[in-house]
């Protein structure tokens, strides 16, 4: 499969972008407005995803993305249990650990650890589901082989 036309393609690369754009912005101010790190994972995920399914299989190595994207997911998992047991260090309980400065409420800087939460979150569902879409994706080209 080559893809799709060179106006599918092109609209696909802008509209990427702008998911991109939108699913960051929906995880650094996930403690401010709603949304936070799921949904903005799932957005990081769809822009990958949309990328991939207008400009055809060749766009990327499929089985070395799903490796690059295994990793992304696992380390992220890690630095949020790393994060959470670090609250204990700081003499609060695991996960409720909130021992950076808060700032004034409603600034972007104003919720102590939880944007590093809302970060690994986001980060850890977008590798989870861009994951899932390659192995399926590699999963069919095996099967129609």
């Amino acid at each position: 499969m080559k893809g799709m036309s060179v106006i599918v393609k092109k609209t696909a690369q802008l509209l990427s972008a702008m998911i991109f754009v939108f699913g960051m912005y929906i995880i650094t101010h996930g403690h401010v407005l709603p949304g936070g790190g799921f949904s903005g994972g799932v957005l990081l995920a769809s822009s990958f995803i949309v990328l991939i399914l207008a400009q055809g299989k060749e766009y990327i190595k499929l089985k070395k993305q799903r490796e690059a994207t295994s990793v992304f997911e696992s380390l992220s998992a890690l630095l949020i249990l790393l994060l959470g047991i670090s609250g204990l260090f700081a003499g609060s309980l695991f996960l409720f650990n909130n021992y950076l400065p808060k700032g004034q409420p409603g600034e972007l800087l104003s919720a102590g650890n939880i944007p590093i939460y809302s970060i690994l979150i986001g980060i850890k569902v977008a590798a989870t589901l861009f994951t899932i879409f390659l192995a399926l994706t590699i999963y069919k080209e095996e099967v129609s082989k």
